[in-house]
């Protein structure tokens, strides 16, 4: 998909810039010296602008490999760039690439490109990304404009580039993955939401595919956690290596007293694999059935991207029921199925690595 019609920024995670004609005017690898080309102001100032909202920023170039070395050069240029890939190989080898760095989807990517081949080559072999000319890019930043800056947003960069530590040093161990994370020393806290943390929930229902149960628009999430016997709560993580913030949401609802009913379940996908999903789920019934409830609910909209989400709420055993009742006032959700367990007996357990609590008990 080229240009900025019918643009849904919610979709983009990363933007990726390629180096020659677009972030600087010259090609790197024809300077008569080791310097680089200035880069454009413009160019610098809108990756800036898009990290402040929480939009990562990488690089394909089909240049030199030793291009990649010479940012370095230049104070803070290669600081703004996570999963940089410069080399000769195709521009949709390069997008496949950033997107498996950053564990996220390949057409949570944008490309901006001055090469209309290069463009044609990443719309032909990857057509769920969006490719931009240069010259589009201040229309790609109105359609941000509307975004809410949030303490997460500006921390999303920080918290990627650690997130580059964390995988290096996986990549070190000699260990199995189990006790790889076991040493991570890994810690969710769940709580109801706090006022400040409002605005990360409503991004994580609007921007998490893999780990979304239902889909709910940010406007209806905020509509129904605002009404009576509806509470919006929270998973945050930290481990040894730094914070990973805000992971997870979920909405629940309690105006049934013997059920309790999940309209929405949201995380991250910077947590993908190290159980936190699984735990923050198992809290919720734990809580649920401390408040008296018998049964446990999620409302499911199955989706191309959600397959992680449906087999964590089928090895957590809930299954279809014939009630749909909790969809009634879920519009959102019209495609979606509730699936139901009993809260009666033993209730999964969380990852052995991974210490939860509840943010009552942390600040007692």
């Amino acid at each position: 998909m080229s240009g900025t019609e019918g643009f849904d920024p919610d979709r983009v995670k990363c933007v990726v810039w390629d180096l020659d004609g677009t972030l600087w005017d010259e090609i790197a690898v024809e300077s008569a010296t080791d310097a680089l080309p200035v880069p454009r102001p413009r160019m610098l100032a809108a990756i800036d602008a898009l990290a402040d909202r929480g939009v990562l920023s990488s690089i394909a170039s089909r240049s030199a490999p030793s291009v990649l070395g010479r940012l370095d050069d230049v104070p803070g240029l290669r600081a703004r760039f996570l999963a940089p890939q410069v080399s000769w190989q195709d521009k949709s080898e390069s997008l496949r690439a950033i997107a498996k760095d950053l564990g996220i989807a390949v057409e949570a990517l944008l490309l901006v490109d001055d090469s209309p081949y290069e463009r044609a080559e990443v719309e032909a072999l990857l057509p769920g990304v969006r490719t931009l000319d240069p010259a589009e890019v201040p229309a790609l930043l109105a359609a941000f404009e509307g975004r809410e800056e949030t303490p997460e947003s500006r921390a999303r960069v920080h918290r990627y580039r650690t997130e580059e530590t964390r995988r290096a040093e996986a990549e070190r161990f000699r260990g199995t993955r189990e006790e790889f994370l076991r040493r991570c020393g890994m810690r969710l806290t769940v709580g109801a939401a706090m006022p400040e943390e409002i605005p990360r929930a409503l991004e994580l229902a609007a921007r998490t595919h893999r780990l979304n149960s239902s889909g709910l628009t940010p406007d209806r999430l905020r509509e129904l956690a605002g009404s009576a016997g509806h509470e919006l709560f929270t998973a945050a993580m930290t481990d040894r290596f730094g914070d990973y913030g805000v992971i997870g949401a979920a909405l629940v609802d309690g105006t049934a007293p013997a059920v309790r009913s999940v309209p929405l379940l949201a995380l991250s996908c910077r947590v993908a694999g190290r159980g936190a999903a699984a735990a923050f789920l198992f809290r919720l019934m734990e809580r649920s059935r401390a408040a008296g409830a018998e049964e446990f609910r999620v409302t499911l909209r199955p989706t191309d991207a959600n397959l992680e989400m449906r087999m964590l709420l089928r090895q957590a055993g809930l299954r279809r029921t014939d009630d749909t009742a909790d969809t009634a006032d879920t519009a959102d959700t019209a495609a979606g199925a509730v699936l139901g367990r009993s809260l009666h007996g033993d209730l999964p357990e969380p990852p052995a690595w991974l210490h939860v609590s509840d943010r009552e008990d942390t600040e007692a």
